[in-house]
């Protein structure tokens, strides 16, 4: 079991006071693969990532990061993982090269030196090694806090929303090195609140709500939960009418409560039913008056997918 799984929780429970953040967690991640935990706000994933980075005992329930109890051999666990926090951890006053020195030494590495120079040089900051953090980009920042991480190549790296704040350009320099780090075989367990990074990074989604694992599986087959999409879009100039016509076919021909954009004159709906065409909504349409300048049936994204699982829980 150890050999298989990199991280296996069982019965996971957090109290905060009166607030139960876990309530019974159940995660079972295979070595060398990225797993996201997404959920809404108040979920507990991070609560989740605090227990299984020892940073936090749970109440109830046990766990194994790396084949090691995070409660009796919390120690061990520590020096196997690596951890990226929701906000970058560095000194803004040390330089990216002094940070990265001064932690390869707490964390004894051999040739702390030679070991942050190559952290530089891997993350793209080589040129910017002798200036102060604060200096730096919110996306250079977070590359250097990822690097800091990495300096003990973990066997476990836990990433807590690590591209929250930063831009396009910068997230995609962060989904790369989580690609590369993946292919070297080390596991990664990310939460994220942006579900086209778990759609871009993760081998499996643990859809977390409530404080247990309400819904797992790969992107594709989540999506393949839930059907298809489907979304209409009617002429800038069609009256409010035209659209809440537009709403009601949808709703007849897929059960789904259809979601409405104003602005952009769409109509959307989750298609349960897997014999719905194309053809079948443009006829339905056209036989209630309903002008259409374009119509797709496609496959949903992961936030169409996310919106619609957790609403059936809740």
């Amino acid at each position: 079991m150890t050999s298989t799984y990199a991280v296996l929780s069982e019965g996971l429970e957090k109290r905060f006071g009166d607030v139960h953040a876990l309530r019974g967690l159940d995660l079972a991640v295979p070595e060398g693969t990225v797993c996201g935990l997404l959920g809404p706000n108040g979920a507990g994933k991070t609560t989740a990532v605090r227990l299984l980075t020892t940073l936090q005992t749970p109440d109830a329930g046990t766990a194994l990061v790396a084949g090691h109890d995070v409660v009796r051999e919390a120690a061990t666990v520590r020096r196997l993982i690596g951890v990226t926090g929701q906000y970058a951890s560095v000194d803004g006053d040390l330089t990216g090269r002094e940070n990265l020195r001064l932690f390869a030494r707490l964390l004894r590495v051999p040739a702390p030196r030679v070991r942050g120079d190559e952290m530089l040089e891997r993350f793209g900051l080589a040129e910017a090694a002798d200036r102060p953090a604060r200096t730096y980009s919110g996306g250079m920042r977070r590359r250097l806090d990822l690097a800091a991480s990495l300096l003990v190549r973990p066997r476990v790296l836990f990433l807590d929303e690590p591209t929250t704040g930063l831009d396009p350009h910068s997230r995609n320099g962060i989904w790369g090195a989580v690609r590369e780090l993946a292919a070297e075989g080390t596991t990664v367990l990310l939460t994220t609140q942006y579900l086209e990074e778990a759609d871009q990074l993760a081998d499996e989604v643990v859809l977390i709500d409530g404080g247990r694992a309400a819904h797992r599986g790969t992107p594709a087959a989540l999506k393949a939960q839930i059907g298809s999409y489907v979304e209409v879009v009617l002429p800038r100039d069609a009256a409010e009418q035209v659209l809440h016509a537009a709403a009601v076919v949808l709703d007849q021909l897929t059960g789904a409560e259809p979601v409405l954009d104003a602005d952009r004159r769409t109509a959307g709906a989750v298609a349960l039913d897997t014999a719905l065409t194309l053809p079948r909504i443009v006829r339905e349409l056209d036989a209630a008056g309903v002008p259409v300048v374009d119509a797709s049936l496609r496959a949903p994204t992961l936030d169409e997918v996310f919106l619609r699982l957790v609403s059936r829980a809740s």
